[in-house]
């Protein structure tokens, strides 16, 4: 990994991606999103703060666990302009995403257990389907896969094929 001298305080994009293993492209599109920002030089060429380097470690970070990059960047918008974000910070911010990451295993454990009661048709009205449709509630109100129109049903498949 490229080593940045300490009197070098700011970063073209390029030295930001090699230090941090993220894409030029991956870079400008979480400058877009508010997540890193970069000032411009007089020759409209992006550089970057060496706080750049935590932050987009923060975002990738954060990013493995199921993070969106809204809550992300509302996280980072706590932080004070131009600083690293150190141990504390990450620490106080992750806390707040415990109980949404619970929910999420949560809904991967009871997608495992059920898997094989789902034939994955995308029919809403079976009553054992407790993946798309727990306790059949759209089975109450309509019955098919109307509620996925995305999803083709095998007899429409067939028709069309015809």
């Amino acid at each position: 990994m490229p080593q940045i001298p300490e009197k070098i305080h700011e970063l073209t994009v390029g030295q930001l991606s090699a230090r941090s293993g993220a894409a030029v492209s991956a870079l400008h599109f979480y400058e877009s999103k508010g997540l890193i920002s970069s000032r411009r030089t007089a020759g409209n060429q992006r550089r970057f703060g060496r706080d750049a380097l935590r932050r987009v470690a923060f975002v990738r970070a954060a990013q493995r666990v199921g993070i969106p990059l809204a809550t992300i960047r509302d996280a980072l918008a706590e932080l004070p302009e131009e600083r690293t974000p150190n141990r504390a910070d990450w620490a106080r911010l992750s806390e707040a995403w415990r109980s949404e990451l619970d929910e999420r295993i949560k809904q991967l454990g009871r997608l495992r257990d059920h898997l094989t009661d789902c034939i994955g048709c995308g029919c809403l009205s079976m009553e054992t389907c407790v993946l798309s449709n727990p306790d059949d509630v759209f089975g109450e109100r309509m019955t098919g896969s109307r509620l996925l129109p995305e999803r083709k049903s095998a007899q429409d498949c067939e028709q069309s094929a015809t």
